[in-house]
């Protein structure tokens, strides 16, 4: 069986000047055609039909077969008809045999996969049809007109999930059978149409589809690696769908431990694909089968072994928040929570490195009220240290001094509340809110608030919300934004802070309205809107 796939490219293009031969991410846009057909294992031969010098040496760089398309041949209201079976006669002259199948592959079509071409030739084999189309499934309500003006192409409205298949073609390809190639058709009379998938069905004929298929192009497999429970909180979780939702256009995969189902529910409920793990071993053997081009590891104090394991595994390692000795052998260190000195030029530490959620870019600090009438109080997602208990214990004594003051707990989807007696009073003006999807619309409201150190403060920071912070555990303490000079009060350790403290802390702040207009101003001085960007184009450079 002799396959032969004509690849027509003639220089004339005048939509896109050059479009054949202009670099499509780096690489000249027919390459992609040629390399496709080269890891085809059926196609026998391969050769372009040109009139275009620039076309020809690039050819000539992929060993591909140069044939010489004729003035006539190469004039805007030429058919590819007679362009193919011209080819075709110069292949047969040249080979001095007769092919069986003649597929014409266009290399307009980059982000068609040689693995689609090869099952389209395999199943054209083994199928009795003349011809195939390569073709996508475009089911739309649609409308057509005459000189009476619009009418619908359908009889019922339907959705589109239940209209009928209405494929429309991709010109990545059209096999034929060689008996079926005149100089003014490729069609036989037994025709199928081939559906490929919509990704890959992008003909470029205009700069639009140009920019789509260069988007596509860059996409990059993204393994995210964090794990969220009780006694560790979700901050590594939340940080990691922060960076995911602002990769559009990438494939994003979490992996995560699938006994700490905090964390795994919310993955699941982001509507990420979620690959879970119980041992490290299996997270290898993961990106073995997945291949992907970086892993970003969002767990603490990684060893030498692993760092140097993920990388023969992946393209590219990044660390989040990492203190362990895996830090020197990564690709690249994220550390906005711990602003120390940076050890070596992989690691990136500080406030310019945070990233904070879409809603703090949307949402703005509320005008600054003299008197505090709204306190917000929120600990993470698992609160591990029971900080909202101490406060909830407390709240009676804070705001009995003062009429209208309302105190708002936010819970956590892996705090449990209800357990530990934390439910709202309202005739006592003590609200508990749970599964709170907007946490920027209650601190709009904020006057002063209570936290814990992770990655709260900085979004407490963004909408200037003057707090009182309290740290869960002592790696927390090493969190350094969290401090007088940003505009925060740092009780230190939670569980060591006595009630008396927090109280009078709490009282200074209501009764001295200057005091938290000076916190306010040095929160607001930071600039931390551009973190993700900063953080994200570490992740994805040099890729």
């Amino acid at each position: 069986m002799k396959i032969l796939a004509v690849i027509p490219a003639r220089g004339g293009s005048k939509g896109i000047p050059r479009k054949n031969v202009r670099l499509m991410n780096g690489k000249p846009l027919i390459s992609y055609v040629f390399q496709n057909a080269q890891d085809c294992p059926l196609v026998t031969d391969i050769a372009v039909t040109t009139d275009d010098e620039e076309v020809k040496a690039i050819a000539r760089i992929f060993g591909v077969q140069v044939l010489e398309r004729r003035a006539e041949l190469a004039q805007d209201q030429v058919t590819l008809d007679p362009v193919v079976w011209d080819a075709v006669l110069q292949m047969e002259k040249q080979k001095k045999y007769r092919y069986d199948v003649v597929v014409t592959l266009q290399p307009t079509s980059p982000l068609l996969k040689s693995e689609t071409l090869h099952q389209a030739l395999k199943s054209f084999l083994t199928e009795e049809k003349d011809s195939y189309i390569s073709g996508v499934n475009q089911a739309h309500l649609s409308w057509g007109k005459d000189e009476r003006g619009y009418y619908p192409n359908y009889e019922k409205r339907l959705n589109r999930q239940q209209l009928p298949p209405h494929y429309v073609e991709t010109g990545a390809f059209l096999i034929t059978r060689r008996s079926c190639i005149t100089p003014g058709s490729r069609l036989g009379e037994k025709i199928s149409v081939y559906e490929v998938d919509p990704s890959e069905a992008v003909d470029i004929d205009t700069d639009y589809d140009w920019m789509i298929c260069e988007q596509a192009l860059r996409k990059k497999k993204i393994v995210f690696r964090a794990d969220g429970y009780r006694e560790l909180g979700m901050g590594h979780i939340a940080h990691c769908l922060t960076l995911a939702y602002r990769m559009m256009g990438h494939e994003i995969m979490f992996v995560t431990d699938s006994r700490r189902q905090e964390g795994y529910q919310r993955l699941k409920d982001s509507f990420f694909p979620v690959h879970t793990i119980e041992q490290e071993e299996e997270f290898y053997e993961f990106l073995q089968d997945y291949q992907p081009d970086v892993v970003v590891n969002d767990c603490l104090n990684t060893t030498k072994e692993h760092i140097q394991q993920l990388k023969k595994l992946a393209k590219k390692v990044v660390t989040i928040e990492d203190l362990g000795e895996g830090t020197f052998y990564a690709d690249a260190v994220i550390n906005a929570l711990y602003n120390v000195e940076v050890p070596a030029p992989n690691h990136y530490v500080g406030a310019d490195y945070v990233c904070i959620r879409d809603e703090f870019l949307i949402h703005r600090p509320k005008e600054f009220s003299e008197k505090v009438q709204y306190v917000l109080c929120l600990f993470g997602g698992t609160d591990p240290s029971d900080l909202t208990g101490r406060i909830y214990g407390l709240a009676e004594q804070m705001q009995k001094k003062y009429s209208g003051m309302e105190i708002h707990f936010i819970i956590g989807s892996g705090y449990p509340a209800e357990e530990n007696g934390i439910v709202s009073k309202p005739e006592q003006k003590i609200i508990v809110h749970r599964q709170v999807k907007t946490v920027a619309e209650y601190m709009e409201q904020a006057d002063l608030a209570f936290t814990s150190q992770g990655r709260t403060v900085f979004e407490l920071a963004s909408m200037g919300v003057p707090a009182v912070v309290l740290a869960q555990n002592e790696r927390e303490r090493l969190h350094t934004f969290a401090q007088m000079e940003n505009g925060f009060l740092n009780l230190g350790l939670g569980r060591e802070a006595e009630d008396e403290t927090i109280l009078s802390t709490f009282h200074w702040l209501v009764q001295t309205p200057q005091i938290r207009r000076e916190m306010r101003e040095l929160m607001l001085k930071n600039q931390l809107e551009k973190g993700t960007e900063r953080v994200l184009d570490i992740i994805l450079k040099d890729l």
